[in-house]
């Protein structure tokens, strides 16, 4: 089979010029945003930060479900939202001041950033591959273009948790040993429960020891919450798992789950009702059926399959839990289906709406982020990531399905022009 012409390999001295040039745009960032953060009158806001901290303290107190924080959101006073176990995790938090956490927590957050990156290029190209100098730049160069996309930048500016749970997922599957991927998925799990959906990548890969393994760490961490604050575990277990309206506004435009889109295109909050029952198992078969479109060995690919579907399904995926859109735009980039027409235009589609910041741009039309009902043209506007998920998963099956009938191996893709190799 004809291979793509190679591209001349790039002299060293340019690689070394774009690499300083690299490292410069995103240490510029990091400045830029430790700048605002220390010095603008919002940069401390950090209210998911002060949920954290504020809300261990009181893990104890048999009071960690009672703490509300509401001096930058009165509409709203936040809650404590996730199990005990992430109480017990942040508990250290509460003994520092509150700006070396904030200032630390970003620093932290650009650092996992890079490792997301890196570990995306890995899964897609193989650590020996990732020696060349080429691959440090465009390394560098995606972590700086990804502090700048909507997930990462309110990541940031509520002092979220979602990059290092990222983290944590692709730590799991970089992982052969199944102590160490099943450990890491019960852990995050046990933080924040929704990152359990990474247990159906094991299960798609059929590491069954792992699969299990997750789940006896995950038990471990609620059994460590019971044993230490048994009224707080037995309340989250008991009575407040599952209540989405405590977690925030099911139909605000910052909810980008199925629940979040069809509510406000429908007018009301669809709970768990027959349409979110339909439209779960339509993005059920598309997502199997785009997982079965992809090679034996696109680590990346299943991953992003899976990730994307549980924060579709959801009750709440805020804007800044979307994370993974920046694996998926590198596996679009990089990946062994890169080569198929539309791969770019959809990579596109994601840098567009994660640099604009779609949601962010229409909180300013929605009345209240309790209104549900709104025009219909803001209502499918706010669906921007549940459409692009539903056409990434027609796409991937589209363009898997014909290098499985073209006969081309694994890391080749048939175009217009013919097979060629992805990479």
């Amino acid at each position: 089979m004809p291979n793509r012409p190679s591209a001349p390999e790039p002299k060293a001295s340019d690689l070394n010029r774009h690499l300083r040039w690299a490292v410069s745009v995103l240490g510029l960032s990091v400045l830029a945003r430790l700048l605002w953060m220390l010095l603008s009158t919002n940069g401390m806001n950090l209210v998911d930060l002060h949920v954290y901290v504020g809300g261990s303290a009181a893990l104890l107190t048999d009071h960690l479900y009672d703490f509300t924080y509401a001096e930058k959101t009165p509409d709203f006073p936040l809650p404590f939202t996730y199990p005990p176990f992430a109480a017990l995790v942040f508990f250290p938090l509460h003994y520092l001041p509150f700006t070396v956490v904030a200032v630390v927590w970003l620093l932290a957050i650009a650092a996992a950033l890079y490792v997301v990156v890196y570990i995306s290029f890995e899964l897609m190209l193989g650590a020996q591959a990732l020696r060349a100098p080429q691959w440090r730049v465009a390394t560098v160069g995606w972590t700086a273009v990804g502090l700048w996309l909507e997930p990462v930048r309110t990541t940031i500016d509520y002092g979220q948790v979602n990059v290092f749970l990222v983290l944590g997922g692709m730590l799991a599957v970089r992982s052969s040993r199944w102590w160490i991927s099943g450990g890491l998925v019960g852990v995050v799990a046990g933080i924040k429960l929704t990152p359990a959906i990474t247990g159906l990548y094991f299960v798609a890969r059929r590491r069954w020891l792992t699969v299990v393994w997750s789940a006896l760490v995950f038990g471990a961490t609620v059994g460590l919450s019971f044993l230490i604050a048994p009224e707080e575990a037995r309340r989250y277990f008991g009575t407040l798992l599952g209540d989405a309206d405590r977690i925030g506004p099911v139909g605000s435009v910052w909810n980008q789950s199925l629940r979040g889109a069809l509510s406000r295109i429908l007018g009301h909050d669809v709970e768990s009702g027959p349409w979110w029952i339909v439209a779960v198992l339509v993005i059920a078969v598309l997502a199997f059926l785009a997982w079965r479109a992809l090679g034996p060995d696109d680590l990346l690919g299943t991953l992003i399959i899976v990730q994307l579907f549980g924060l579709m399904v959801s009750p709440i995926s805020w804007s800044h839990h979307w994370v993974w859109l920046l694996p998926t735009v590198l596996w679009l980039v990089y990946g062994p289906l890169s080569p198929a027409a539309g791969a770019r235009i959809l990579a596109g589609y994601w840098l567009a709406t994660m640099l604009v910041g779609v949601p962010w741009v229409l909180s300013f039309f929605q009345d209240s982020i309790w209104t549900i009902s709104r025009p219909g043209v803001l209502a499918w506007l706010g669906a921007v990531d549940v459409l692009g998920v539903v056409v990434f998963y027609g796409w991937v099956i589209r363009a898997g399905r014909r290098r499985v009938q073209s006969g081309a191996p694994e890391g080749v893709v048939v175009t217009s022009e013919g097979p060629t190799h992805a990479g």
